[in-house]
């Protein structure tokens, strides 16, 4: 399935949704590493199956292996660190703050693509998960390593789109099936 494959997909109520698609797909902000590592990692981490399947399409001859790999880890991290940096932040106890994670974020260090790309990957992908921590986190070391705040806006629009058509597509599947 290909990007144009999934925005016929979507029922003409959400075609705004598909129109968004069509043009962050051509987005020229962002690198093709860069585009395409955050829809691959935003599709991971909602995880409707038309989604990804469009993605992976998609990504598998712009992105190499190794950076395909990287993006559904920062998917996976993310969804595992949002939610706990997210509850710390929601908890009144601070005391929380103070105690160490004590979870395994190896892949933090080595994540096999270039520190930026996967920084605004896992800034995209925070965004979905709702993490305000995380994204505070992730685009401090973005502006460390010189990217734009039109690129990280470029990734949290094709965050916000990638949960949108996944979410209409499951609830169409919810109906249909």
């Amino acid at each position: 399935m290909s990007i144009d494959a999934l925005r016929d997909a979507l029922p003409a109520y959400a075609k705004d949704l598909s129109l968004n698609l069509s043009s962050l797909a051509s987005e020229a902000v962002l690198s093709d590493a860069q585009k395409w590592g955050c829809f691959l990692a935003c599709a991971y981490a909602v995880g409707e199956p038309r989604t990804v399947r469009a993605m992976e399409a998609e990504a598998v001859s712009r992105l190499s292996p190794e950076a395909m790999t990287a993006a559904k880890s920062a998917a996976a991290i993310m969804g595992m660190n949002n939610i706990y940096y997210r509850s710390l932040h929601l908890m009144h106890n601070a005391e929380y703050q103070t105690l160490p994670a004590r979870l395994r974020m190896n892949i933090l260090a080595n994540p096999g693509a270039p520190k930026a790309e996967y920084e605004l990957w896992c800034t995209a992908v925070s965004a979905i998960n709702g993490c305000g921590a995380c994204i505070d986190a992730h685009e401090k070391t973005l502006r460390e390593h010189g990217v734009t705040n039109v690129q990280v806006q470029a990734s949290l629009r094709i965050a916000a789109v990638v949960n949108a058509v996944s979410r209409v597509l499951a609830a169409e599947a919810a109906l249909a099936g």
